[in-house]
């Protein structure tokens, strides 16, 4: 049986069978991006996606790979968890998205 490694396209870390991941739409369902392209990455990095841009950011201005990687926070997160296994988990700080 042939072993099976993703790897996430933000932080490049390999996502492992039973590490938690999710798809991500890179044009948010509620903007448009029903049925449109989406990418396996690991849940920790979706999730601080999510806790630093609102949908309306995410459709306008970081709808692919490599512009979620040119945002200042998300950049410096991505960075920092590629330093850790691909079975590290951590809490979202979250909270300090703008209004």
């Amino acid at each position: 049986m042939e072993d099976k490694h993703f790897i996430c396209p933000l932080c490049e870390r390999p996502i492992p069978e039973g590490v938690p991941a999710s798809r991500h739409h890179l044009v948010p369902k509620l903007k448009g991006g029903k049925g449109g392209p989406t990418i396996l990455i690991h849940h920790l990095c979706h999730k601080e996606i999510h806790a630093t841009l609102t949908e309306a950011e995410l459709a306008r201005e970081f709808h692919s790979v490599e512009a979620l990687k040119t945002h200042p926070r998300l950049a410096k997160f991505f960075a920092w968890v590629a330093k850790r296994p691909p079975d590290f988990m951590s809490r979202s700080k979250g909270g300090r998205r703008k209004a």
